[in-house]
C-alpha cells in the first residue's frame, strides 16, 4: 500500500486513527498499531509478510538468547548470519548467480523470487536491535508485540527512516498525544505528500522520458533529464521520510530526521551528513566504526571507507550499477580527506557547491542505469556535445509543458527557506487553509495521474 494511494488515504488511514484513539491504555493502542502494520504490509504482498513475521520471530527469540546466555558472541553472531542471509537469499542471490555464471562460464538457473517490498529496511532495524543488545545500550524488549510492532511499524516499514530501537524504547511503553502533536503530524505528512506527489512525480516523468528514448536527445536534453532525476530521487525519498515522520508523531513517535538539505553541501563529506540521514549513520555505526573507524593507518582507514560504501552500494540493489554509485563516493570521500583536504579549504564555497552538486547529478545518473552499456552512452553523451531538438521532445511529448513549469518550484524548495521567527494568529490560520487546500490539490493530482512510483520501495 501506498501513503499515495486513495485507499491509504481515504480508508487505511482514517480507519486506523478511529481504532487508535478509541483506546487510552498504550498497550491496547500498540496491538492496535501492530494489527494496521502488518494489514499494511500485507495489502500487496500477503505471502511475503511471513519473510517479515519470521525475521521478528528470530530478532525476538535470539534477544533472549543474548540477553541470557553465558556465550553471548556466539549466539550474537549466529543471529546475525541468520538475518544477513536472509536479506542475502531474497535480495542478492540471483546476482550471486548471475556473476558466477559468467565468470565461469557456467549455466545455473536463476531463482524465482519477488523481491519482499522494503526488506533492506526493516532487516537493517532487527539488526541494530540485537547489535545494541549485544553491547548493553538497550534493554531486552521481552514483550513480543512490541517488538514486532517496533519492527513492523507501518510508517517506515517500506522506505525508512531506518528506526533504532533506543530513539523510541520508551515511546513503546508511554508517549503523549496531543492535539498539537496531531496537526504537526498532518502538516508533515501532507507535505511530504506534496513533494511526493507534485514534485517528484513530474520530475519523474521529464527524468524517464527523455533517458527512455535518449538514443533520439542531445546533451542538453541529457543534462535536463540527469537534473530532472536528481530532483525525483530527493522528493521522493525525502517526501517519504517526511510522511513517515509526520505519520509516527501522530501516533506519539519522534523519528529523527533522514534529510537536511543536501542540495546544498559544499562536499560530499557534507553531503552525506544531509542524505538519508539514518542509512549513513547506521553504517557509521555498526561497520565503520567496528573497523576502526579514521583511528587508524592511512591504509586501513581507505580500506574501511572503501568497505562501507561498496556495502552502501549493495544495499540499494542487487546490480553492479548501485555497487559503481557507492564507490564512486568512496573515491571522493577519499579525495577531500587526504590530497584534497587542504586545497579544498582556499576553494570558494561558491565554486565547491557547484563542483559538489555537479557530482551529485553525475551520481544519480550512475545509481539510476543498471544497464551498463546504456549507462556508458548516457555518460558520453554528456559529456560529448550534441545539439538537442527540444521542440522534437515537446511536440511528441506535449503532456510533459505542464511538468516544465514544475522545475522551477522544484529547484527552489531544494533549499531552505527563511521564516520570520514569529507569526500572527491570521498567518497561522491561513497556514492551515493552505495546508488543506495543498492536501485537496495532492488528492487530486493522485486521481488523474497513472505515473505513480516510489523509488526506493525496490530497496
Amino acid at each position: 500500500m501506498l501513503f499515495n494511494s486513495l485507499t491509504f488515504l481515504f480508508l487505511f488511514f482514517p480507519l486506523c486513527l478511529l481504532v487508535y484513539f478509541l483506546f487510552k491504555n498504550i498497550q491496547i493502542k500498540n496491538i492496535v498499531l501492530l494489527f494496521f502494520s502488518l494489514v499494511f504490509y500485507a495489502w500487496a504482498e500477503p505471502v511475503y509478510i511471513l519473510i517479515m513475521l519470521l525475521t521478528i520471530l528470530i530478532t525476538y527469540l535470539f534477544g533472549f538468547i543474548i540477553h541470557s546466555a553465558k556465550n553471548k558472541k556466539f549466539y550474537f553472531i549466529i543471529s546475525i548470519i541468520i538475518l544477513v542471509f536472509n536479506l542475502f537469499f531474497f535480495k542478492y542471490v540471483n546476482f550471486f548467480i548471475d556473476n558466477v555464471n559468467y565468470l565461469f562460464n557456467i549455466h545455473l538457473n536463476n531463482i524465482k523470487l519477488v523481491l519482499p517490498i522494503g526488506i533492506s529496511f526493516y532487516t537493517f532495524q532487527a539488526l541494530s536491535y540485537l547489535i545494541d543488545l549485544y553491547k548493553g545500550k538497550i534493554k531486552i524488549q521481552k514483550n513480543f508485540l512490541s517488538l514486532a510492532l517496533y519492527i513492523s511499524l507501518f510508517p517506515q516499514l517500506i522506505a525508512g527512516p531506518i528506526v533504532r530501537y533506543e530513539s523510541i524504547e520508551k515511546e513503546m511503553i508511554q508517549r503523549s498525544h496531543s492535539l498539537d502533536d496531531f496537526v504537526v503530524g498532518m502538516k508533515r505528512f501532507i507535505l511530504g505528500l506534496s513533494k511526493k506527489v507534485i514534485l517528484a512525480n513530474s520530475m519523474g516523468l521529464i527524468a524517464d522520458t527523455i533517458f527512455q528514448e535518449y538514443n533520439h536527445y542531445g546533451t542538453l536534453l541529457i543534462w535536463l533529464a540527469a537534473i530532472s532525476y536528481t530532483l525525483q530521487i530527493y522528493y521522493d525519498f525525502s517526501g517519504y521520510s517526511d510522511m513517515a515522520i509526520g505519520l509516527g508523531r501522530i501516533f506519539g513517535f519522534h523519528f529523527l530526521e533522514n534529510f537536511n538539505y543536501p542540495y546544498i553541501s559544499k562536499t560530499i563529506t557534507d553531503f552525506w551528513r544531509r542524505w538519508h540521514i539514518s542509512l549513513s549513520s547506521w553504517f557509521k555505526d555498526y561497520v565503520y566504526i567496528p573497523l576502526g573507524g579514521s583511528r587508524v593507518s592511512p591504509i586501513k582507514h581507505v580500506r574501511n571507507i572503501l568497505i562501507v560504501w561498496f556495502l552502501t552500494g549493495l544495499w540499494h540493489g542487487a546490480s553492479w550499477n548501485y555497487i559503481i554509485w557507492g564507490l564512486y563516493f568512496a573515491v571522493f570521500l577519499l579525495l577531500e580527506k587526504y590530497p584534497l583536504k587542504n586545497i579544498l579549504k582556499k576553494v570558494p564555497n561558491f565554486l565547491l557547491h557547484i563542483t559538489t552538486l555537479f557530482l551529485i547529478i553525475i551520481s544519480w545518473v550512475i545509481f539510476k542505469t543498471e544497464n551498463l552499456n546504456r549507462l556508458l552512452a548516457i555518460l558520453a553523451k554528456m559529456f560529448i556535445y550534441q545539439k538537442s531538438n527540444i521542440l522534437s521532445l515537446i511536440t511528441t511529448h506535449a503532456n510533459l509543458i505542464f511538468h516544465f513549469y514544475l522545475l522551477l518550484p522544484a529547484l527552489l524548495f531544494c533549499v531552505p527557506v527563511k521564516r520570520k521567527k514569529k507569526r500572527k494568529l491570521l498567518n497561522e490560520t491561513l497556514a492551515n487553509i493552505l495546508y488543506v487546500v495543498l492536501l485537496i490539490v495532492n488528492i487530486i493530482f493522485i486521481i488523474g495521474s497513472t505515473y505513480n512510483p516510489f523509488i526506493y520501495f525496490r530497496f
